[in-house]
């Protein structure tokens, strides 16, 4: 077992088909991988190997991505085989009696699920060290360094080169975050371009959806082409694209105006690596032909955070009551975080109408965002105000849940770029552009105007193009697998 050449999923599948290697010995050296390099990270969980080898054994569909390794995030993505913790104890080795209409598709490509990736209790944080697992997810770029949250598992398991792309999850940067932190590509589709059931209609009032993190935007998307489009019973859709996402990568975008933003959305600086990096990134695509502008958008960023941490408080509050109706019992001593438990009491103290108030903020500003793009296409800023934070900063492990997301120092001052266009249901996409002195990823920032999904990827395809990332690999799994 080497690190070598990184094939991504589809370059994977390819040689499944061509009989240059089998589905079997894929899954052979993707635990290989797990157990050499997962002591390290703590990124993959919930193992089902049998799971996987019935699969091969009965005939995988003849998708894109027939053979190919792959891992579930364990929050959502509910399936028989695949049964997770849900970053909880109060929710450890739930089993699911169907399988969700997104793992239906997944494995409609051909994919070889074995297991799952780590994420924080109630997916609410830009880290991922929930108790369940025993300590916290590492970024492989720096093991001292978070790689990121929600879908922090994913993320280091793919930048560390046991899988080629992996399912993640997005209610506020939660593929995003991970994506930057661990030097991959990330794609937030707009609002309800993939289906939330039988499990839901909707995530935190419409700002989560589901998506992928991987190496090259190409697998990215073919696997949304795989999945996108509302299932039975949806309560709406997301507006339908010009063209698939792999087709729009096939050609060039048309000249864009790109508004750049090297501070945060408010007008605060931040970090120089992180201005380095859209600096970088502005003076590439000017190269490139598109038109790039200063801008700042102008919108209500500080009520919309307000309003997203109500209802996220108020999506976790009903979660944990719905997990205790079904086992019939009262908390107790160890179910839950610190902040878990202090999101629950601030929902508490939420009403019904103000509930409905904060929906209707946040509703206001996606209008507010969607006016901002009417002098450009493309809006251009940093993924995180910081390089990834190290291990510990934002632990779940604390009692103030407001603070903890918008307090001084808090996550909106890491993260304020992402939850803006789960708030919008925009499109938006993190681009592993630039790497700085200390070898940290530190990710580009790309959106677009609602339902503009397929003009945002063919110009993260171009980036890719002109800055090719997917052969990067963190010195510690060249180190390990070598």
């Amino acid at each position: 077992m080497q690190s070598g050449r990184l094939d991504d999923a589809t370059a994977l599948a390819q040689k499944v088909a061509s009989g240059a290697v089998s589905a079997s010995e894929l899954l052979d050296d993707a635990l290989a991988r797990v157990s050499a390099l997962n002591p390290h990270l703590n990124a993959v969980v919930n193992l089902q190997e049998e799971a996987a080898r019935a699969a091969i054994r009965a005939g995988l569909p003849d998708g894109p991505f027939k053979g190919v390794p792959f891992l579930l995030k364990d929050l959502g993505a509910e399936a028989i085989d695949f049964p997770g913790d849900n970053g909880s104890n109060l929710l450890r080795n739930t089993r699911y009696s169907y399988d969700s209409e997104l793992f239906i598709r997944m494995r409609a490509t051909g994919v070889v699920t074995f297991g799952r990736t780590t994420s924080p209790e109630g997916g609410i944080g830009p880290v991922t060290e929930a108790a369940v697992y025993g300590g916290p997810t590492r970024n492989p770029w720096d093991l001292s360094r978070t790689s990121g949250g929600s879908s922090g598992g994913a993320g280091a398991a793919v930048a560390a080169g046991i899988i080629p792309m992996a399912h993640g999850s997005d209610g506020g940067g939660s593929i995003r975050i991970p994506a930057s932190s661990c030097g991959l590509f990330g794609f937030k589709a707009t609002r309800a371009r993939f289906p939330d059931g039988p499990a839901a209609g909707e995530g935190w009032a419409g700002m989560a959806i589901e998506g992928f993190l991987s190496r090259s935007v190409r697998d990215n998307a073919t696997m949304m082409d795989a999945c996108a489009g509302p299932d039975a019973g949806a309560p709406y859709a997301a507006p339908a694209m010009e063209t698939s996402y792999s087709a729009a990568i096939a050609r060039p975008p048309r000249r864009l105006r790109i508004g750049v933003c090297d501070t945060t959305f408010t007008g605060t600086p931040i970090h120089p690596d992180c201005r380095t990096a859209v600096e970088n990134t502005a003076r590439l695509l000017e190269t490139l032909g598109h038109e790039v502008t200063p801008t700042c958008p102008s919108a209500d960023h500080m009520g919309m955070m307000r309003a997203w941490t109500q209802i996220v408080a108020c999506g976790t509050a009903l979660s944990v009551r719905s997990t205790l109706r079904r086992l019939g019992r009262d908390l107790v001593p160890g179910d839950l975080q610190g902040v878990s438990r202090a999101a629950i009491r601030y929902a508490s103290a939420i009403s019904g109408a103000d509930y409905l108030q904060a929906v209707e903020a946040v509703h206001s500003y996606g209008r507010e965002m969607a006016a901002a793009f009417a002098d450009y296409d493309i809006l251009l800023s940093a993924t995180l105000a910081e390089p990834p934070a190290k291990v510990g900063r934002f632990t779940h492990d604390r009692d103030d849940y407001e603070a903890y997301r918008i307090g001084a120092g808090g996550v909106f001052e890491y993260s304020p770029f992402c939850a803006t266009f789960n708030a919008s249901g925009q499109p938006a996409a993190t681009v592993p552009m630039n790497w700085n002195a200390q070898g940290l990823p530190i990710g580009v920032h790309l959106a677009a105007p609602f339902g503009q999904d397929a003009t945002l990827i063919a110009l993260c395809a171009e980036c890719e193009q002109a800055q090719p990332w997917a052969q990067r690999l963190p010195p510690m799994t060249t180190e390990i697998l070598d």
